[in-house]
């Protein structure tokens, strides 16, 4: 069954019918259901090779104001990524992908002087633009602005609260990645040393996997509690080292306070990779004198974008029903932090 078939039952015109198949906006909520009940009932099925065709079409136009993705920002600084080295090469991803496939970024923020999520969205309905990345919040608590519900939408990371296609670092895989490295090399007594901010942000991920790891592999009896903190604090951390007697600390911390921590254990007299071993999960490590996983940002930025452009070709706008969670493994970083011990 074709659609000229379908337009001949319904008296509409082709593209009329095309359109409300693709369910886009610009058909009215009725109509689109009327053309779907009758595509039930004459069993029409859209031809895949005519749909991959269609797409290839449309990656291969070159960019163009119909050819734009908006890069949102909900931060207070219009261009966030060109304040962190993890969301500049986020950006660098995005920009990539974007540029291969035929799509150009327009960046847009919330809070510019006369802004409003109102505003935005008749520019962006205005320019034609249907798809937005986001590069989530600085709140962790934050929703999506509820007038930009309509467009197609993929974040990056756990903030905002919203149900979101989103791309995210695979937190959990990489701990339990590293303490399998660790107990490799001859480790048995690892500790978790966990910065606030990624364990909020990460959802967790960190300490259920150190604890499900700890606990299948040495014991219950042998779990240590994890240390956490925002900043490194000198006390804590000399107190937790004398108490529990880690020979091995897995931090999974801001790259900002990675030198510090390395000066606070040098302070404390701890000899690295000698008689403690450290392994690093971090958004950036290269440059550093640690050993460990991190992140790709670069290849979230891609994913981030192959995500948003299938949700366009596939006509998939608004807040989904059952958001879809994308994994990105981080790299591993050969430093001088660990030793083999067998």
């Amino acid at each position: 069954m074709s659609i000229r078939k379908i337009a001949s039952i319904t008296r509409l015109s082709v593209a009329t019918v095309s359109l409300a198949l693709q369910n886009n906006r610009k058909i009215s909520p009725l109509t689109r259901e009327r053309v779907l009940r009758v595509a039930h009932e004459i069993g029409y099925k859209p031809n895949a090779k005519v749909a991959e065709l269609m797409s290839q079409i449309r990656q291969s136009a070159r960019p163009g104001e119909g050819a734009c993705i908006g890069v949102i920002s909900l931060y207070e600084t219009p261009r966030p990524w060109e304040k962190s080295l993890h969301l500049t090469r986020m950006y660098e991803g995005m920009l990539h992908r974007a540029d291969t496939l035929g799509y150009r970024l327009e960046p847009f923020w919330l809070s510019a002087p006369g802004m409003s999520p109102k505003r935005l969205r008749s520019v962006l309905d205005a320019r034609g633009i249907n798809g937005l990345l986001c590069f989530g919040s600085p709140d962790i608590t934050a929703q999506f602005p509820a007038e930009l519900d309509h467009f197609a939408i993929v974040t990056q990371g756990l903030s905002i609260k919203t149900p979101l296609h989103r791309v995210i670092n695979h937190a959990y895989n990489d701990t339990m990645h590293a303490l399998n490295r660790a107990y490799a090399l001859g480790y048995r007594r690892p500790g978790l040393l966990l910065g606030r901010y990624e364990d909020e942000r990460g959802g967790m991920a960190n300490a259920c996997a150190y604890l499900g790891w700890c606990e299948r592999n040495l014991g219950a009896s042998d779990v240590m509690p994890i240390l956490r903190m925002k900043r490194i604090d000198q006390k804590s951390l000399h107190a937790w080292l004398k108490r529990y007697a880690p020979d091995v600390i897995v931090i999974a911390h801001v790259y900002e306070v990675l030198d510090e921590f390395y000066g606070m254990l040098k302070e404390l007299g701890r000899n690295v990779p000698g008689d403690l071993g450290v392994v690093a999960l971090s958004q950036v490590l290269e440059g550093t004198v640690f050993s460990g996983l991190q992140e790709n940002q670069r290849l979230m930025g891609e994913w981030a974008v192959e995500q948003l452009i299938s949700r366009i070709i596939n006509a998939d706008f608004g807040i989904p029903r059952h958001p879809r969670l994308e994994l990105v493994e981080s790299e591993w970083i050969e430093g001088k932090s660990l030793r083999c011990r067998q």
